[in-house]
């Protein structure tokens, strides 16, 4: 029997095998935080990528995928990504952006940090991010004009907020070519502003709210762990939904292993199942288990 090994393949095809393997390459991203309420944008889900995990023959292997952190639609609380799991691997959801305060505007600590918000007398700081997972989110600046910080990715540091110029980038993601494509993960969103330029998200996050030209916030990219972009400050309050952060987007479970190996006895949450570059590949984007 022969294969096209470059693409998709349905769960029931089963390649040669020789052997059960013991050990798996996987990348575990969490999901990305939300973007602050008038404030800074969500820090990029945690993200953990490495070769030769051992497994463990008949043993069934938790795997979850992390919810992006749902949007800020107040000053009461940024939302954080919620964590991704595989076996004992655990990546950290992303920090929720800070959200105007009128003290604090402080981004909260994730996989990536969220960004700091503007607060009534200055700039909140940076939320931080998990050693090995990512990055701190940028500063805030105020009290006004009020302009957020960007969110950390699993790349790099989010951009703090430049008086009179700009809200802050969200930091940049990571590329992995797990499933044989690059693709980039765990961007930070971009900060939100009242009347400068909105920061920008990269690597599926989401960019911060331009208020002055009525352009709302935009969310992470599902599956990809992207921070949520930021709400700004409208001219009057009007409309008031631009005040709004937006969400991040949901983690993602990937794991490979060469294709000569037997496949899985048995999993679940129906991953998507593809060969590629001499692998097996196989993607959650759901909850489940894998069984070898």
């Amino acid at each position: 029997m022969s294969a096209n090994l470059g693409g998709y393949i349905s769960s029931t095809f089963n390649p040669l095998t020789s052997g059960v393997t013991a050990t798996v390459e996987y990348l575990v991203v969490a999901g990305g935080g939300g973007g602050g309420w008038l404030g800074g944008g969500g820090g990029g889900g945690g993200l953990l990528t490495a070769a030769g995990l051992a497994v463990t023959a008949g043993s069934a292997l938790t795997v979850t995928v992390g919810a992006g952190g749902a949007a800020s639609t107040s000053q009461a609380a940024s939302n954080d990504g919620s964590n991704s799991v595989f076996s004992s691997i655990t990546a950290t959801g992303g920090g929720g952006g800070g959200v105007y305060d009128i003290s604090s505007g402080a981004g909260r600590t994730g996989g990536s940090g969220g960004g700091g918000a503007a607060t009534g007398t200055g700039g909140g700081a940076a939320g931080s991010g998990t050693s090995g997972q990512g990055f701190a989110g940028g500063a805030g600046l105020g009290p006004s004009p009020f302009t957020g910080g960007g969110g950390g990715g699993a790349g790099s540091v989010g951009i703090g907020a430049t008086s009179s110029v700009k809200a802050g980038d969200g930091g940049t993601g990571q590329v992995s070519s797990i499933t044989g494509s690059r693709v980039f993960y765990a961007g930070g969103g971009g900060g939100g502003t009242q009347s400068l330029t909105a920061g920008l998200g990269v690597a599926g996050s989401g960019n911060g709210c331009q208020a002055s030209t009525s352009i709302p916030s935009v969310a992470g990219i599902s599956n990809t762990g992207g921070g949520g972009g930021a709400g700004g400050n409208p001219s009057g309050g009007t409309p008031a939904s631009l005040f709004n952060g937006a969400a991040g987007g949901s983690g993602i479970v990937i794991i490979r292993y060469p294709a000569n190996c037997a496949p899985p006895t048995s999993t679940t949450g129906n991953p998507q199942i593809n060969y590629a570059d001499g692998y097996q590949i196989y993607t959650w984007t759901s909850n489940g288990t894998v069984t070898f």
